[in-house]
């Protein structure tokens, strides 16, 4: 892989006490926070995988922890709140008696070293074990040009933000590429939502508040996928046009969970009527407009949400829209 020299960001993007990072809208304002790409992308994804996985790993972990067998024959009441508080720090110790902090741990290393490769750098005091996990990362990307490298973006469409891994160039056109460390078809999806995302997302400089196009191709990106371990490398393509179609789902259930009032008491035998497919759809809207509220970035913003759907507009949307002046006011 052939290195070209690239602008690396001085500070660190600014972050609320969530870790959403905070963006200044494109027409100016005050920074608000944008949702991580990867928190968004995982609406979507399927986790009974990883959910097995770590079922598996923490059977295994009891196993070989009579300490934390009897941990749990001490819990007396499973149910109740010290009981389950009990039961969930014992399966955290065996999960990591059987070693998950460690998985990720070397993939996160792994992850970094190549980061020093590609800046046309040695990594220094590797383990006999993983320099055939190096070798194999070199002969993989020998074909690559990487141009940036943990570079952060943002899709002001879909209010997200994120550092994408590599852009590469690769027989004379430009690729989104991301390193991978673990199993990818557990996540695929996911995956190319994440890059699809990023490769319609524009360099954000949070020091000078400016944008920059990426110019990358948004139909396909790369996988340089790099089993820890393995001594293996290999380049895979994904599907980012699949993956866009994806990532806006994704964005609708994110909008979607945020909304309320959806049970209410029994006040009376009287069974409630059926909603209709119209007011369903009445309700999903309303659910998103209210989501739209609550991330408008100017009180004009607001001012044209409230003018183009004044006729799903009540009450809700009046009490968010005046919570949100305060905000932004503030």
């Amino acid at each position: 892989m052939t290195t070209t020299p690239f602008a690396q960001a001085v500070q660190p993007i600014p972050r609320d006490r969530w870790q959403r990072p905070l963006v200044t809208p494109a027409d100016g304002g005050k920074p608000i926070p944008y949702t991580r790409c990867t928190t968004m992308a995982k609406c979507i994804d399927d986790t009974t995988n990883l959910t097995n996985w770590k079922l598996r790993l923490a059977a295994l972990g009891l196993l070989a922890r009579p300490d934390l067998q009897m941990a749990v024959a001490a819990v007396e009441d499973p149910e109740a709140p010290e009981g389950k508080k009990a039961l969930n720090a014992t399966l955290q110790e065996a999960l990591e008696a059987a070693g998950v902090s460690a998985k990720a741990t070397l993939g996160t290393a792994i992850h970094k070293l190549t980061e020093t490769i590609d800046r046309g750098e040695e990594p220094r005091n590797v383990p006999l074990a993983y320099i055939p996990d190096l070798a194999a990362y070199r002969e993989a990307t020998a074909d690559l040009e990487v141009l940036t490298i943990e570079e952060f973006v943002v899709q002001d469409e879909l209010h997200v933000g994120g550092t994408l891994d590599r852009r590469v160039r690769y027989q004379g056109r430009d690729y989104i590429a991301d390193v991978k460390t673990g199993n990818i078809d557990l996540a695929a999806l996911t995956i190319a939502a994440q890059l699809a995302t990023y490769a319609r997302s524009v360099r954000y400089d949070h020091t000078t508040n400016t944008r920059e196009p990426l110019n990358v191709d948004l139909e396909r990106a790369l996988i340089i996928h790099l089993p820890a371990g393995t001594g293996t490398c290999r380049l895979v393509w994904v599907d980012i046009a699949k993956g866009w179609d994806a990532m806006k789902t994704a964005k609708a259930v994110h909008s979607l969970r945020s909304t309320k009032n959806l049970t209410w008491p029994l006040v009376d035998q009287t069974p409630a009527p059926d909603h209709t497919a119209e007011e369903e759809h009445a309700v999903t809207v309303g659910a998103a407009l209210v989501n739209a509220i609550t991330v408008a970035a100017t009180a004009d913003e607001l001012t044209k949400l409230w003018q183009d759907n004044q006729t799903i507009w009540d009450a809700l949307h009046t009490e968010a829209a005046k919570a949100r002046k305060q905000q932004l006011a503030a």
